[in-house]
């Protein structure tokens, strides 16, 4: 009777762990998504192209990169308090001119939610 209540809790620890891991993402994976995204921008140096740099862009609110040309919407959105974290940002990488009303990025959004896991994932490893 004790070994089949042990055998549960560790079914049961090793359920949560992975789904903690499913809900961290895959950066490995987030990569191969990022692909679709830098044409327009970089995550592993502060550089801006024709989109912001993405390095460390966890914590930052919206529209405050130096010395990039955002549109007026984007700076209100961050005026009022739109600050790109987990949950920001997966709404606008999901439905960016849903998010940001006027954005000019032209990107229609990603509609996996894995993928957007997975992104996230990958643009977390150049917020530290």
């Amino acid at each position: 009777m004790r070994y089949r209540g042990l055998a549960a809790l560790i079914s049961v620890l090793c359920l949560s762990t992975s789904a903690a891991i499913a809900q961290e993402g895959d950066a490995a994976a987030g990569e191969t998504v990022f692909k679709k995204c830098a044409v327009c921008h970089i995550a592993d140096s502060d550089k801006n192209k024709v989109g912001p740099s993405l390095n460390h862009v966890f914590g930052r609110t919206a529209g405050t990169h130096p010395n990039f040309a955002y549109s007026s919407a984007m700076k209100a959105a961050g005026t009022a308090g739109l600050v790109w974290d987990d949950a920001t940002l997966r709404d606008y990488l999901h439905d960016p001119k849903l998010k940001v009303k006027g954005t000019k990025m032209v990107f229609v959004g990603l509609k996996d939610d894995g993928e957007i896991t997975n992104l996230i994932a990958y643009l977390k490893q150049f917020s530290k």
